[in-house]
């Protein structure tokens, strides 16, 4: 009783104070259900890539540039921080739940220490059902700060507290980790709770697998598959690890159910792709542009179910820009510049990074195992060789990066993943698929809505903008 007070003050307190007023032709087209769709450290050009290779490569359509944005609205959010220009996952996402900048690092706080209803407290308050799926360990910094509060976004144990008090109705993706206590493998809880267990009793039905996911028959669902975060979509195996799109599907047909003890009042629902982040900071394009498709093919399974169900919401947008995407028409060595010796991106590019079997991020594991047990350079070269022909068929390797790798040399202050960030390097110079940064950037956000409110997002604004838009919409009487 005391807690749910403390929420009613909450959204007295901060809801309903800066809830921007809802137009009258929102008022007729108030969404029962929203779908948050949200592509880690994207913006418009991986989202270009995403069309332009989905279209060369697959022959298919790209639905968030095809037809949300096409047909939908489109805005615009710059990103800062409460304290920084360049922001993190979590203060971005904390802004877009709560309307209100924080510090990066920090979970849905504000500098002075307030805690400002999240977007999904706001929805279980309406009555909504809500449900949070992420590729990373589900107590990540995005689907946290749509949800809890922390001062840190390392707080994982308490952000995994606070989910079971929330109540998601569903809960997918990794983090098993801080599930489990140390006492059993892979546990890192430090009170020896087993919260998979305490869920469970709770009426949940636990799945860790991707056969398991397809039965599911309950409306109340948590889903871990890895200890940390999911594997790229270039490294994943069906059989260990579902897709976002597997998971989504799962995740609508739960929020949809209605029965006599779960009347179907509607949902709120964060889908994220991290591993669209993950990819921009190890440089890795081959590793992006299948997350981009993956997430796009999430993005379908929302549209068909919108189809079906009218009255549902459909955001596709981000937090940040990570890596400064930057495809281009480079030099094809380093000659002189001029027209005969540029590379433009094209089809034979594409059809080149189309090929590569592991992400940069795997390349980087497996040879720093082999590092430890090298014991010689000659031996480490002859492994590198052989690793780059097996995951990266076609690279060519120059010689001065071949170097860099061989001797743990440094690429650049702002190259901070190593050695991914010198054979994204390589993998540049040979296709024109280049970086400005292994880490953030402060390009604006797309925000693309379909559906019923999606016209409220449009034109150029803050990314608390976001949040007082949605929380207009769920506030509505």
């Amino acid at each position: 009783m005391k807690s749910r007070l403390l929420l009613w003050g909450a959204l007295l307190l901060f809801g309903l104070v800066h809830i921007t007023p809802v137009s009258a032709e929102s008022a007729l087209t108030k969404p029962k259900n929203i779908i948050i769709l949200f592509a880690d450290g994207t913006t418009s050009a991986q989202y270009e890539f995403g069309r332009y290779s989905s279209s060369q490569l697959r022959q298919q359509p790209f639905a968030i540039t095809d037809v949300v944005m096409a047909k939908g609205s489109y805005q615009l959010m710059r990103t800062e921080s409460a304290n920084y220009f360049v922001t993190d996952s979590a203060a971005a996402a904390s802004a877009m739940s709560t309307g209100y900048k924080v510090n990066n690092g920090v979970i849905s706080v504000t500098p002075d220490g307030s805690m400002p209803p999240t977007l999904m407290q706001i929805a279980k308050h309406q009555g909504k059902r809500i449900g949070l799926i992420s590729t990373a360990p589900i107590h990540d910094a995005s689907p946290a700060a749509f949800s809890v509060h922390a001062k840190s976004r390392r707080d994982h144990q308490s952000i995994v507290d606070q989910y079971v008090a929330l109540a998601p109705e569903v809960l997918m993706g990794g983090g098993t980790n801080f599930f489990l206590p140390n006492s059993v493998p892979g546990g890192k809880r430090q009170d020896g709770k087993n919260v998979i267990e305490v869920l469970q009793t709770q009426g949940y039905q636990y799945v860790n697998s991707p056969a398991a996911l397809s039965q599911v028959n309950s409306s109340k669902v948590l889903g871990l598959f890895a200890d940390e975060d999911l594997d790229y979509e270039i490294d994943r195996n069906p059989q260990e690890t579902p897709s976002l799109a597997q998971m989504l599907t799962i995740a609508l047909q739960a929020l949809s159910i209605s029965n006599k003890k779960s009347k179907n009042t509607g949902f709120v629902l964060f889908a994220e792709n991290e591993n669209t982040d993950s990819a921009g900071h190890q440089n890795d394009v081959a590793a992006l542009m299948r997350d981009l498709w993956a997430f796009d093919d999430a993005v379908k399974i929302a549209i068909e179910f919108q189809k079906k169900n009218p009255d549902t919401l459909i955001i596709v947008t981000g937090d940040h820009e990570t890596g400064g995407f930057a495809p281009t028409y480079g030099r094809k060595n380093l000659g002189p510049a001029g027209t005969a010796n540029y590379l433009n991106v094209n089809v034979a590019q594409l059809q080149q990074i189309e090929q590569f079997k592991m992400s940069l991020d795997e390349f980087s594991k497996r040879y720093k195992a082999q590092i430890k047990q090298s014991k010689s350079l000659q031996e480490l070269d002859t492994f590198l060789s052989n690793l780059l022909q097996q995951g990266f068929p076609g690279l060519t390797l120059d010689d001065d990066l071949r170097q860099k790798i061989l001797t743990a040399g440094q690429l650049g202050a702002n190259s901070n993943y190593l050695p991914s960030n010198i054979l994204a390097l390589a993998i540049a110079r040979q296709t024109g698929f280049y970086w400005a940064s292994s880490g953030h950037t402060p390009a604006p956000v797309t925000v693309a809505a379909i559906g019923p409110g999606a016209h409220l997002f449009k034109g150029y604004e803050d990314n608390t903008a976001f949040a007082k838009k949605l929380q207009a919409l769920l506030g509505q009487k």
